[in-house]
């Protein structure tokens, strides 16, 4: 994933940063940005919210890197 690399650098952090930020390993993470492993939604989840953009910016669905509004909770 090349935007998984480039959001990490964006914020001069380096993938053992990230992995223990998400509490995995670096070579765990490096999957996710080399696509060796799909990534489970909750970290999706975890990483736009860290990022402060959208899974589909993530996943290269879109090129807005903004986030969609977040959705209140409803009980």
């Amino acid at each position: 994933m090349n935007r998984l690399k480039d959001l990490r650098q964006d914020k001069d952090m380096f993938q053992k940063d990230i992995a223990k930020l998400l509490d995995m390993s670096q070579t765990g993470y490096s999957q996710y940005e080399t696509e060796t492993n799909d990534i489970p939604t909750e970290i999706l989840k975890k990483l736009a919210l860290f990022y402060n953009t959208s899974i589909d910016y993530i996943l290269g669905l879109t090129n807005i890197k903004e986030p969609y509004p977040r959705a209140k909770n409803k009980v």
